[in-house]
């Protein structure tokens, strides 16, 4: 099968498409054939080493979430049948022809929904669904700060929120990426200009004062502070990400002040059963919403597997709003 390689470590590169043996499924497993994958930064930071991919899983091929059809069962597996279409997150190796993932992690794909949108949709869907609720505790009625608004695992976050009945908040140093988001439906956008960033005496503003009781941070360090200056009374702060740097100085006095809760989440190294859930959850209480048209995921671009180097490229220089999606065949 084909793939995209990591001839080593580095920028884009040393990204390749080459032929590499095709994988087998084990017991309880499925083999897809996919048909789209999207990109993500991790896969980013895997090119340059900085992630590792759990033991077991090939380092040079990276990819964290396909759609596709199935194409063999491995041995128990009771729920699927060839030709189901199939969406999942993974551990690695989704961005090839053919992939294998457990039966549990897999979710069914809408008829109406094209492949290069089910691509787009298991990891950041299921990463802002766990974030937002099972994590962030959000409810009806109440705010949440997004950040970096125009990226995949935001776009999806805000809909998904909004669908809660929840007012969003949301930064970016890209008007027009607030724009976008607006037309998703983004209650009050801020534009963040400078550095260090500013924006917690404005969501306090939008907030008559009380302040967001959820963050959900993918910037990281330099947006730190401002989170917790902006944070009501008892409030969260749900880390995704860090592409703005994973170092920041804590004040524990504002800490302590808000009596803040600051978590972390990956979905990659956790435990399988635990990601078991976090899909199932999405499939139960978010899928629906994508059936009935009230959630989407949001595909910028949709390149050849052969264009892989061009669609990291793209995602470096930080202009893309929603997900880049590869297409294999």
């Amino acid at each position: 099968m084909r793939a995209v390689v990591f001839r080593g470590k580095g920028g884009p590169e040393v990204i390749g498409v080459e032929n590499v043996p095709d994988p087998v499924p084990a017991r309880h497993e499925v083999l897809v054939r996919v048909r789209a994958a999207a990109l993500n930064r991790a896969d980013l930071l895997q090119r340059r080493g900085l992630y590792p991919p759990p033991p077991g899983v090939r380092p040079d091929v990276p990819g964290l979430e396909l759609a596709g059809e199935v194409s063999a069962l491995g041995e128990g597996v009771t729920g699927w049948r060839p030709g189901d279409r199939v969406m999942a997150i993974t551990a690695g190796e989704a961005q090839a022809e053919l992939c294998v993932v457990h039966e549990r992690m897999l979710l069914r794909v809408p008829e109406r929904l094209p492949f290069e949108e089910a691509g787009a949709l298991p990891e950041a869907g299921i990463t802002s669904h766990d974030a937002l609720f099972t994590l962030g505790g959000l409810r009806p009625g109440t705010v949440v700060l997004l950040h970096a608004v125009g990226s995949g695992v935001a776009t999806l976050a805000l809909q998904l929120a909004r669908a809660a009945g929840a007012t969003v908040v949301g930064t970016s140093r890209t008007a027009q990426k607030l724009d976008r988001a607006r037309a998703l439906g983004l209650d009050h956008g801020i534009l963040v200009e400078k550095d260090p960033p500013r924006f917690a005496e404005e969501v306090r503003a939008i907030t008559l004062g009380e302040g967001t009781p959820l963050v959900l941070e993918l910037v990281g360090g330099p947006y730190l502070s401002e989170d917790l200056a902006a944070l009501a009374p008892g409030g969260r702060i749900v880390v995704i990400g860090t592409m703005g740097g994973s170092r920041a100085p804590l004040d524990l006095g504002l800490l302590l002040q808000a009596r803040a809760t600051l978590i972390g989440t990956t979905l990659r190294q956790r435990p399988l059963e635990e990601k078991m859930r976090a899909t199932q959850a999405f499939g139960r209480e978010a899928l629906p919403l994508v059936l009935a048209g009230k959630v989407r995921p949001i595909v910028e671009t949709v390149l050849p597997l052969a264009s892989a180097r061009e669609a990291h490229e793209r995602m470096e220089r930080n202009e893309s709003f929603g997900k880049i999606v590869l297409r294999t065949s």
